[in-house]
């Protein structure tokens, strides 16, 4: 089988940053991309725009956290994924999300220039088991440490 996701879109929110059990960096955060196209009954332009999570783990969390910001431009490379957790309810709840394996930063040169965030990350390692990061923060930890990375860190 293959499972396959690649999109293109821009955060909609800072992403989160905790740490497992195990010490393994997670990052949480969503992207909106749209479609645009013209109606061509009525001639009229349309848009569909789409909410989606995406959650990345190691090294690459660490550099989102610290390079990305809400309306930072992404390509996100990875697979989809279902994550499963009961509510306050009781209920079985689940949604589609994307474990991202390739993050590249795409922001335009001024915006680069604005914000120094012209890099790419990869996933090194596998991925946690699903239990251990499907309970949801309520706020992001306030004594996340920052990041410090040089360039030449980054392998690419």
């Amino acid at each position: 089988m293959y499972n396959r996701v690649i999109l293109v879109g821009r955060l909609t929110r800072d992403p989160e940053l905790r740490y497992l059990q195990n010490g393994t960096a997670l990052a949480t955060f969503g992207i909106a991309t749209n479609r645009t196209w013209t109606d061509k009954n009525t001639n009229e332009k349309k848009e569909e725009v789409m909410f989606i999570d995406i959650t990345t783990f190691a090294r690459s969390a660490e550099i989102a956290n610290q390079y990305l910001k809400k309306g930072s431009k992404v390509l996100v490379e990875g697979r989809l994924a279902q994550e499963r957790w009961t509510d306050q309810n009781g209920q079985n709840r689940s949604k589609h999300i994307v474990r991202a394996e390739a993050i590249q930063f795409m922001d335009t040169k001024d915006e680069r220039q604005s914000s120094q965030n012209s890099y790419s990350t990869h996933a090194q390692g596998g991925y946690a088991p699903q239990n251990q990061y499907a309970q949801k923060p309520s706020t992001p930890s306030a004594n996340v440490p920052e990041v410090d990375i040089d360039d030449d860190e980054i392998p690419f």
